[in-house]
């Protein structure tokens, strides 16, 4: 995507696959419906983030926030309405916070704890942000991780493998959850603790979808969900993802705990 001439495209390209999946996967079709809905808000969200960049450039810190907060009325305007029960509950609370403390909220998800990564609503709210920072080679302050995003420092919320020159079986990269940025990672790691054992590091599939693997690590119970475009091309990652909830749940009832949640909120 070239920011400077469309900072919503890809925004736009995700709704429009998430759209697209719908016929195909009754099953998991409000979610898809309500994530397409989300992506293009985040796109008119993120041509509004580039606007005030171009006026005032950003730095990358929570000192950026209080020129972004009269935007989220927007968002938690489509969570209440269009959201699962539980979110549209957390949605209209937001709505009458004061300033402080959404800023407070936002300030404390950009901390990179990890009980914020639970928020969805904030991580809804700054993806446009985050997105435009790391296109525009704005580096996000935030604590660095191994096996984390380069740009902004988010754990990866999909992984996927592509052909490449020279590869057996497809490279592995993974997507960032804040910022959309994907970059290549080892095929045997965990990006949640480094375990390199490649007995430690099971994979489970579904004879449901052929093209989606569950990546397990047995040293810190984390799981990265992975899609293999060696076999499809088509699929964006991450919003690929959300038709193959039903392996989701599998996993978390055997005990594994999702690295980053997805669109759904698992």
């Amino acid at each position: 995507m070239n920011t400077a001439a469309d900072p919503a495209g890809v925004f736009e390209k995700r709704a429009a696959r998430a759209t697209a999946l719908l016929d195909s996967a009754p099953a998991v079709a409000e979610p898809l419906a309500f994530a397409a809905g989300l992506f293009q808000l985040q796109g008119r969200l993120a041509a509004a983030v580039f606007a005030r960049h171009g006026d005032l450039p950003f730095t990358g810190t929570p000192a950026d926030f209080p020129r972004l907060l009269d935007l989220q009325a927007s968002l938690l305007s489509f969570a209440a309405e269009k959201g699962p029960p539980e979110l549209a509950d957390a949605a209209i609370a937001r709505q009458t916070e004061e300033p402080g403390t959404a800023l407070s909220r936002l300030t404390v998800y950009w901390s990179g704890e990890r009980e914020a990564r639970e928020d969805y609503l904030s991580r809804a709210f700054l993806r446009p942000y985050a997105e435009v920072l790391a296109r525009a080679g704005v580096a996000a302050e935030r604590p660095r991780h191994e096996g984390h995003c380069p740009a902004c420092g988010s754990a990866p919320i999909v992984s996927y493998r592509k052909e490449l020159p020279e590869t057996n079986g497809g490279a592995r990269f993974l997507v960032c959850g804040l910022c959309g940025t994907d970059w290549p990672f080892s095929r045997v790691r965990c990006p949640a603790c480094q375990e390199e054992d490649p007995v430690k590091l099971p994979g489970f599939q579904s004879d449901v979808h052929k093209n989606v693997r569950i990546e397990v690590c047995e040293t810190c119970k984390h799981y990265v969900k992975s899609l293999d475009l060696t076999l499809d091309a088509r699929p964006l990652p991450e919003v690929d993802d959300l038709a193959s909830l039903a392996m989701d749940l599998w996993a978390i009832d055997e005990g594994w705990t999702r690295l980053e949640p997805g669109w759904a909120g698992i």
